[in-house]
This record gives structure tokens, C-alpha cells and sequence, in this order.
């Protein structure tokens, strides 16, 4: 495959209209049409299931079954507890960081549509009595613009309302994608551009190949848990993120050497199949693809580790895109590693034999 960019307009125009929707766990399906609708002329059909798992297939009949996978759903909040005074309190959904929340604005996603809304925070003139009280998941709370409980409920919100964040997709300095669910919306992204690259060359896969877009990863990889069980992978793809380490506050000694820039980022793990790691490092070396490494001990943390260890054992793998501020407004990412990790699976893809007795990771 050629080095030159592979994202055309069409690809960057869906992206954009892909990140900036929102996809909360457990309110995926929104998200997956704007994704199925782009996949539809790349793939021959689609499985979806009951909690919005969406999988576009290629060549459905075949016995071996290769399965690439990203994740659609979003952290977020839930409206936990309204006061008599109109303030909303909120629980996570997902692994929404407190830290970053006071005077953020927000979306409540309500019956009625969604209603606007922001998390307040006293004024830095009313903190400096003493010790200051640091932002906590029990002490933010969000502000409607109403005058006590009634109001807020006439507006639609309740109890169990979804709430995101409105941030959208933007380029800094040309090739820096930012955006709030780059993790894993990209992912998302990724794997489909790898079905659009297979259907423009005309590429004939001897398997059949599960394009997976799974929902409620931020919660513990449910989504995957379920398909992997309906598809019966014999070979499992993930993409995921992982951490630029290079930002301040993050000691590599712990968390790894990893840059954005650098290439995709190959795990090293017990749920990593040894044969299929080594086979995507060999097509990475082959095909002069960059790429880091990164040893994630006892669980990668993605869907990786739910399709490794289901159907009495998958051969699984992690690709992931290295990503600066997770679970923040203004995720980070470089051009070129998203379009390094769509061509390290692609070649990955063409490398993969069709063993009827699945011999070839054993």
C-alpha cells in the first residue's frame, strides 16, 4: 500500500460527523446508524443485537471467522439527585473525570430533547477562606438556569438522564485530531476504513471478516462480552487507545515510553496471543509501518481481554493508537498513527491464512 495519506474527504467528513454525535454507554444507537450508514457499501450484511452491538460483515458463509473490532460508546454522567433549589447532582457513567468538570458546559439528554446545562463552581473569590475544597464526584453539580426542583423537571430531566459534554471535533497544527471520544470513537473509525481500503482494492479475504463497532466498553468491555459469543471468532483484532506518556504528571516508569507521532502501539500481555502479536509485529517491520511497544501486565483493560478469553480461548490481539488527556474534553491524536493503524491492519488482514483446522495461531 502506498505512504500517502489514505483518508479522503469523504472519510474526514465522516469522522467529524461521527465524534461530534454523541454515544453515552448504553445510548449507542444514534452513533452506530451514523457508522453503519457509512460501512454499508463496504460490507456485504450487518449483525446488531439487543444492547446495539453493530458488526458489518464480509463474506458471511466463510467457516473461519477474523474478527477487527473499536468501541462506540462514550463516558458520561447520569442525573443522580435533584435539590429543592433546581441543582443537579450527578453519578458517573463510565470513567468521567471530576477534575475537569466545573464550568464545563453540558447536554442533558432527556424525552424531550436535549437540554442545555453547566456545571457551576464557587467563584475563586469565595475559596480563599483557608483550605480550598478540591472538585469531587460528590460535590459538582450542574445548573439548568432553573429556580428550584419543579422547573428542572418540567424541562424533561429526571432521574436517570444521560448527560455528555458538547465539545466537537478540531485540527490543531494540521495533523493533531482532537475531539472528547476519540476513545474509542476512533476506533470505530479505524476499522472501517480498513473494510472501505479492502473494497476500493478489491481484495478477496479467504475468511470471513467481523467489522465489530461494540458498545459498553467504559463500563467493563460488556459490549464484547456479548458479541464474541454471537459471532465465535477465531481470530480477534482490537483497536483501542492508550497514553502519550510524554505530557507532564506521567511517570514512565510506570506507564511506558509512548509518543503520539511514533506509530501504533503493539501490547504485550497474557490476553495477546504470542503467534498473532508476532505476526502484526512482522507485518509492521515488513511493510516499514512505525510502531511502539507497551507491556500492559496482567490486562490490556479493553474488549481484548473479553474476546481472549471467551469460546473456550480466541487468538487475540491489541493495536492501540497512542492519545493524549483520556477521558477529557480534548482527547488528542496524530493524523498519521490513526492512518498507521488502519494500514497495519490491513496488511495484517492479508497476511492472515484461512486454516479450516485453525492450526496457525496453535
Amino acid at each position: 500500500m502506498s505512504t500517502k495519506s489514505i483518508l479522503t474527504k469523504s472519510s474526514m467528513t465522516f469522522l467529524e460527523q461521527y465524534l461530534n454525535n454523541a454515544s453515552p454507554t448504553g445510548y449507542e444507537s444514534e452513533g452506530q446508524k451514523i457508522w453503519m450508514e457509512y460501512l454499508k457499501p463496504y460490507v456485504d450484511t450487518f449483525i446488531t443485537d439487543t444492547y446495539g452491538n453493530a458488526v458489518g460483515v464480509i463474506n458471511p458463509d466463510a467457516p473461519y471467522k477474523v474478527l477487527i473490532e473499536g468501541h462506540s460508546d462514550e463516558i458520561s454522567w447520569y442525573v443522580n439527585y435533584i435539590t429543592e433549589d433546581g441543582l443537579i447532582y450527578v453519578i458517573r457513567n463510565g470513567g468521567s473525570d471530576h477534575q475537569i468538570a466545573p464550568s464545563k458546559r453540558v447536554n442533558i439528554h432527556t424525552k424531550k430533547g436535549i437540554v442545555k446545562g453547566v456545571f457551576g463552581w464557587p467563584a475563586i473569590h469565595t475559596r480563599g477562606r483557608g483550605k480550598e475544597e478540591a472538585a469531587t464526584q460528590f460535590n459538582i453539580f450542574i445548573d439548568c438556569g432553573c429556580s428550584n426542583k419543579e422547573e428542572v423537571e418540567k424541562l424533561g430531566i429526571h432521574v436517570g438522564c444521560v448527560i455528555t459534554y458538547p465539545d466537537e471535533f478540531m485540527v490543531l497544527n494540521e495533523n493533531k485530531l482532537v475531539c472528547r471520544a476519540i476513545d474509542n470513537r476512533m476506533g470505530g473509525f479505524m476499522i472501517a476504513e480498513v473494510a472501505r481500503l479492502l473494497k476500493e482494492h478489491k481484495k478477496k479475504l479467504p475468511f470471513g471478516l467481523y467489522v465489530v463497532n461494540a458498545v459498553q466498553e467504559e463500563i467493563g468491555l460488556r459490549g464484547a462480552e456479548m458479541i464474541t459469543q454471537t459471532i465465535k471468532p477465531n481470530v480477534a483484532i482490537v483497536t483501542d487507545v492508550c497514553h502519550d506518556t510524554t505530557t507532564p504528571m506521567i511517570d514512565k516508569k510506570i506507564e511506558g515510553d509512548l509518543k503520539i507521532g511514533r506509530g501504533p502501539v503493539i501490547a504485550y500481555a497474557p490476553a495477546v496471543q504470542n503467534k498473532l502479536r508476532d505476526l502484526i509485529v512482522d507485518t509492521a517491520e515488513e511493510k516499514k509501518i512505525p510502531f511502539q511497544r507497551h507491556a500492559t501486565s496482567r490486562a490490556t483493560g479493553t474488549d481484548t481481554d473479553a474476546y481472549a478469553y471467551s469460546n473456550g480461548g480466541v487468538a487475540s490481539a491489541l493495536i492501540s493508537l497512542p492519545l493524549r488527556y483520556m477521558h477529557t474534553t480534548v482527547e488528542m491524536v496524530h493524523k498519521e498513527d490513526v492512518e498507521n493503524v488502519i494500514r497495519l491492519i490491513y496488511e495484517t488482514l492479508l497476511k492472515i491464512e484461512n486454516n479450516e483446522d485453525f492450526s496457525y495461531f496453535k
